[in-house]
């Protein structure tokens, strides 16, 4: 009987663990399809972020004296923040009166052409598309620090549990067996 609860038991892992992994894969297929067009090119949208706007919202997007842009942070009176328009017309003529940031973002419509803009805008969106975040936040880096360290001292109590246990046993073993051996004499 056990024997066969054995072969079900892989019979069902052999059929579930594909099953599983197809419905993953067409998951991943499916999302990646379903992406917009980008208005512009991402590679000379990276080049033209690089050296224009690394200086409010940091080389990796991660914000600053702007705001976040991977992922991008949603502002006030923004229905969608990763609308091509809307951050190309942000791009374009700038705003201003964003709580939380101390300066107002400048329009760039004399500094960049409009095709440049787009460019941008579509390094910006494919970045968020991407999925990684640019980088943690002190907050956010803080509250990963104490959940792991809090992580690590739960897994270090027990096993100092495991192995005080196991010492117990071990102890009790060897006086179990000097007493048959006092016994015996």
């Amino acid at each position: 009987m056990l024997a066969r609860r054995r072969w079900q038991l892989t019979a069902a892992l052999a059929i579930a663990l594909p099953v599983l992994v197809g419905a993953w894969t067409l998951t991943a297929v499916f999302a990646a399809g379903s992406s917009t067009a980008l208005p512009g090119n991402p590679a000379a949208g990276a080049t033209v972020f690089s050296q224009n706007c690394t200086a409010c919202h940091g080389a990796n997007l991660e914000g600053g004296v702007g705001p976040r842009l991977n992922p991008l942070t949603q502002l006030p009176h923004v229905t969608n923040p990763k609308d091509p328009n809307y951050l190309i017309h942000t791009i374009t003529t700038g705003r201003s009166g964003d709580p939380g940031f101390s300066a107002a973002m400048p329009s760039f419509a004399g500094t960049l052409s409009a095709q440049n803009i787009k460019d941008v805008a579509s390094f910006i969106l494919q970045q968020n598309a991407a999925g990684a975040a640019a980088g943690l936040t002190p907050e956010d880096l803080a509250r990963s620090t104490v959940f792991w360290i809090t992580v690590a001292i739960a897994i270090m109590v027990f096993l100092t549990y495991l192995l005080s246990r196991y010492n117990m046993r071990w102890i009790d073993r060897r006086a179990a067996a000097r007493r048959d051996r006092e016994g015996r004499s």
